[in-house]
């Protein structure tokens, strides 16, 4: 193994989530009188925190979203979660691989605790990551594209950010990563190669990750 620590991102890497909370997102937006398609969504919030989502709205329209809009918007995507989410294919495979050969791992998500945990518990994904794993942007004072993050997670996991490899399906991760100083596997399951810049390799299914990352 070339790195001491794989750091994955959670939304669209690990559980299939990215389609749900992007719909549910675009029409609470639009709902709220700013037009918003699912195109747009994952193009402008994709891979963001949520205080983006409440900077890019006023910067863009001068108003302020509603005091309870974050909690709203989580409880909506909760319940889809609960009905719908899966894992993204190829993941338990992957985690399970590395926890095998005593490699380590760890989460780092621009979504909160909360909602790392209801994904992980409806797709499986909890018995491989306990709370020494999971790391937010609730942990840090910015979100990605600054990589507070990830050199949080780095340094919580005893790692140096250069022996470190992100695996990212968004722009603003990839952005955060490489701000890092950390080597990035772009996945374009999702999210189109040249919307990556910067990685430092792109796949396009989980199973090819772990020999990718020998």
């Amino acid at each position: 193994m070339r790195y001491d620590l794989v750091i994955f991102d959670n939304d669209g890497v690990l559980v299939d989530s990215e389609p749900i909370s992007n719909r549910l997102l675009a029409a609470y937006l639009t709902e709220l009188g700013h037009q918003t398609s699912y195109e747009e969504s994952l193009r402008d919030y994709m891979g963001s925190a949520m205080h983006r989502i409440h900077d890019l709205i006023e910067e863009r329209t001068g108003q302020r979203l509603p005091d309870d809009f974050d909690d709203v918007f989580h409880a909506r995507v909760f319940e889809a979660f609960e009905r719908d989410l899966e894992p993204v294919a190829g993941a338990l495979g992957v985690v399970e691989k590395l926890a095998a050969d005593g490699v380590p791992y760890c989460v780092a998500s621009s979504g909160s605790h909360e909602r790392i945990r209801v994904g992980h518990r409806k797709t499986g994904l909890d018995r491989w990551f306990d709370e020494g794993r999971i790391f937010s942007s609730q942990d840090v004072g910015r979100g990605k594209p600054a990589p507070d993050l990830f050199l949080y997670a780095a340094e919580r996991m005893g790692v140096a950010p250069e022996r470190c490899v992100v695996v990212e399906d968004s722009p603003l991760g990839v952005q955060a990563a490489v701000a890092a100083g950390m080597d990035v596997y772009g996945f374009t399951a999702m999210t189109p190669a040249e919307r990556l810049v910067g990685a430092t390799q792109l796949f396009s299914e989980l199973g090819e990750l772990a020999d990718l990352l020998v």
